[in-house]
């Protein structure tokens, strides 16, 4: 064989593929919740503005009857709802007809090119029986317990998402829990349900490891603040975030909704997560083992390299999207053992359509004023508590992060959390100039938690949850809407309380002086919860995944009564 890059004709399609997007985002590039490129001026009709934010009202609410009674496929409501979204805008613009190109800035392309890199670099993956693989070890790992695969899995998921994106490690994941199901003859959908809730909640306690926290991070750090609107928050600088405050800030109320969110899926899924499945491990290390070793070599180090620029963003700023299809054309290029058709049948087009629907569509409904609508109200909100001075500024605050981090949380659970967090971030800076600066650091972080929390809400609140439903249908098991919003809407509802009681401890308990001491003590509770939890529960003869779910809301009221004996025991000490 020929190994010259140009005289094979898949290396000749891959290469084209790669020169193809290349020449897309350059000539649009990408910013996070848009499309970039070409802009877009919108002038809505004079006397006409209120008229256009009920009417994208209203397609909003149709597409959204569209999903959630499967009137149709979820990709051709969003295709629908693009086009009639598009069209309202159209008219309620002064100018001229939108061009495609300009209609294209209103999809994040970076989104776009991320999910086909790694659904490309999955595909090649599956050929080399890796996925297989990892599943058998799973199932080693567990001793055939259901509910303790379900842990490990849960467990790898959060870890691996709050390090990579929850996007990437569901593409990842997803092919090694169907196959996993498969062999065990368990249904797939409750797992890959939970998985992904635990993506999204492990991807909340980095800035890296969920697309509204990677947006946050990169809208609101102190030089973004400092020259946004020409100069004019750069009073607010101070209050921009870093990577590593989001680990900081964040990290321990995520801490405390891993174990209550685990009791959430036992009890829902207390049959399904039931019972043991004992199968020969020797027999299914031989049926299952891996296919093609030299593939998975020179596969797995492109993806490890791949992955490895995925951590160095934040120090290299190479878009995620780039690396992502390089390493997919790379991959190609250097595993030409099979025809390129077939890795590119795993990538998921009704996915990425879906995606592109949905884009159009939030942005159209962004520019008829539909969310700047919904920002205002939560501006009034917070107006409404408080005052400027005394013991009122702290009245507001409390109003402020209760507020933007439920109305985050209910609205990006119904509106893709990534353009919501787009429109929103310039919402902060306006509420916090308004209203008091101080206001600014608690809304950023209570912002970041309700948009990736929210996420959790329907099968549409995040990226994540779409790709995985994507790939869990080609595989022949579809998820529903209804399905998934029974599980993920009351671990939505669970973790956002639980966030909002931590965060009322460390801004308002806690305040400016002793916040810090306050999340050390939460953290250092949360854990010794978890060690007494585990401790009762293996006394019992139980399992170490069995003894973290053990005793459940008795545990959960140990941990609440110790938090607030400790915070006030703290302020008492700094009184005296």
């Amino acid at each position: 064989m020929n190994s010259h890059l140009f005289t094979n004709r898949s290396r000749q399609i891959a290469f084209g593929l790669l020169m193809f997007i290349g020449a897309m985002m350059f000539a649009n590039p990408s910013r996070a919740g848009g499309g970039g490129g070409v802009g877009l001026e919108i002038h809505i009709k004079d006397g006409l503005e209120t008229q256009a934010v009920y009417v994208g009202l209203a397609i909003l609410i149709a597409v959204y009857i569209l999903i959630i009674f499967e009137t149709v496929h979820r990709t051709l409501a969003a295709a629908v709802g693009g086009i009639v979204a598009m069209l309202a805008l159209n008219y309620y613009d002064t100018g001229d007809t939108f061009s495609l190109a300009e209609i294209t800035t209103m999809i994040d392309w970076e989104t776009i090119g991320l999910l086909l890199g790694m659904m490309v670099m999955v595909g090649v993956l599956s050929n080399t029986g890796v996925f297989e693989y990892f599943a058998v070890l799973s199932y080693k790992k567990s001793g055939g317990s259901i509910w303790t695969l379900v842990v490990i899995l849960c467990s790898v998921t959060a870890v691996l998402s709050a390090f990579l994106d929850n996007v990437t490690t569901m593409l990842l994941l997803t092919p090694v829990t169907i196959q996993l199901a498969k062999v065990l003859d368990i249904k797939p959908i409750p797992l890959l349900i939970s998985e992904v809730l635990f993506s999204n909640i492990g991807g909340a306690a980095t800035m890296i490891g969920d697309p509204p926290n990677i947006m946050i991070g990169s809208g609101l750090s102190p030089d973004k603040i400092a020259s946004a609107e020409g100069g004019k928050y750069a009073y607010m600088s101070e209050y921009g975030v870093t990577f590593n405050d989001f680990i900081i800030e964040m990290g321990p109320g995520i801490l405390m909704c891993i174990v209550p969110s685990f009791m959430l899926l036992k009890w829902y899924y207390a049959d399904e997560f039931s019972g043991s499945r004992i199968r020969d491990v020797a027999e299914l290390e031989a049926k299952y083992g891996i296919k093609d070793p030299q593939m998975l070599k020179v596969a797995g180090t492109i993806l490890v390299l791949v992955i490895l620029n995925f951590f160095l963003h934040p120090i290299t700023h190479i878009a995620v999207s780039w690396i992502a299809l390089v390493g997919a054309v790379v991959m190609l290029l250097a595993t030409d053992r099979h025809e390129l058709e077939e890795p590119l049948h795993h990538v998921e087009w009704t996915t990425l359509l879906f995606f592109a629907g949905l884009f159009v569509l939030v942005h159209s409904l962004q520019y008829m004023g539909v969310i700047a609508f919904i920002g205002e109200y939560v501006e009034r909100a917070i107006a409404f508590f408080g005052s400027d001075t005394g013991d009122g500024q702290t009245v507001r605050l409390a109003a402020a992060i209760l507020i933007v981090l439920w109305v985050s949380a209910i609205a990006s659970a119904f509106i893709d959390n990534i353009p919501y967090t787009a429109t929103m971030i310039p919402i902060v800076l306006q509420i916090a100039d308004n209203l008091g600066d101080y206001l600014l650091g608690p809304l950023i972080w209570a912002l970041a938690f309700g948009a990736c929390l929210g996420g959790n809400g329907t099968l549409i609140g995040a990226s994540a949850n779409v790709v995985t439903a994507g790939m869990s249908e080609e595989a022949g098991y579809p998820i529903s809407f209804n399905e998934f919003f029974k599980a993920g809407f009351p671990i939505m509802i669970l973790t956002t309380f639980i966030v909002s009681l931590y965060m009322l401890l460390v801004f308002i308990v806690g305040g400016e002086d002793n916040g810090t001491y306050v999340k050390l003590i939460l953290v250092g509770i949360t854990m010794l919860s978890i060690i007494g939890q585990l401790a009762r529960g293996r006394s019992k003869g139980k399992t170490f995944a069995e003894a973290l779910v053990d005793d459940e809301m008795q545990g959960l009221e140990e941990m609440v009564v110790e938090a607030k004996s400790a915070v006030v025991g703290l302020l008492r000490g700094e009184e005296e």
